[in-house]
């Protein structure tokens, strides 16, 4: 996701690229990192698994790009899961020579990589710490934000985008964000058809918001 304009003819130095296939996990939390990886081509959906599925996305990155530069670049270990949504190539650079290239490039150009890099990691970790907040709590959130007051009475929500783009919003998968929905309705939070969701109990919603 980080990119680096003059790197690209960087990876292309380290011979033949590798071929994924969708679904794949290129590159798992907290795994040490021994190689950096160049997409080539393909699309990478970034987020945090649990049981075997990307259950929090973050973002996607289309290749070329590369995918985890920046916690190369700060000696970190990657805070994101990397799983492959389409069929792609890629090229996995060892570390070592990874750092001999960027050591090789003027030094103010080096800092400004690593300023760029420390940022991208500092706000990347940022927002995996927010998944740790329940699914449940951030819809609620959502849906208290974008009510609106409708001429019947009470509060009412439009959905005017996709919920596969609502859930991305949210980062949570969009199987998460339609079993959420059927659970407030099961308790009665939410009620109405298609895509306009009312909000009976606005105030329960509120103590959910803020589990």
């Amino acid at each position: 996701m980080f990119t680096m304009p003059s790197m690209s003819q960087v990876a292309s130095s380290f011979g033949q690229p590798e071929s994924f296939a969708p679904g794949s996990w290129l590159r798992l939390r907290r795994q040490p990192l021994t190689s950096v990886l160049y997409l080539e081509s393909g699309s990478v959906l970034l987020g945090v698994e649990q049981g075997s599925s990307l259950r929090h996305q973050l973002g996607q990155v289309d290749g070329p790009a590369w995918l985890d530069a920046a916690f190369a670049l700060q000696g970190r270990n990657s805070c994101l899961d990397m799983q492959a949504q389409s069929a792609g190539q890629l090229y996995a650079i060892p570390v070592e020579r990874f750092h001999k290239a960027v050591a090789d490039m003027p030094v103010p150009a080096q800092q400004l990589l690593k300023d760029l890099a420390r940022s991208y990691c500092l706000q990347t970790e940022l927002a995996v710490s927010r998944l740790a907040q329940d699914a449940e709590a951030r819809c609620a959130q959502w849906l208290l934000h974008h009510a609106t007051e409708h001429a019947e009475g009470g509060l009412r929500v439009i959905l005017n985008a996709r919920k596969r783009l609502i859930a991305a919003q949210l980062g949570i998968a969009p199987e998460t964000f339609s079993r959420v929905l059927r659970q407030l309705r099961e308790h009665g939070l939410i009620a109405g058809r298609g895509n306009v969701i009312d909000l009976p109990k606005p105030q329960a919603l509120e103590v959910l918001a803020l589990a």
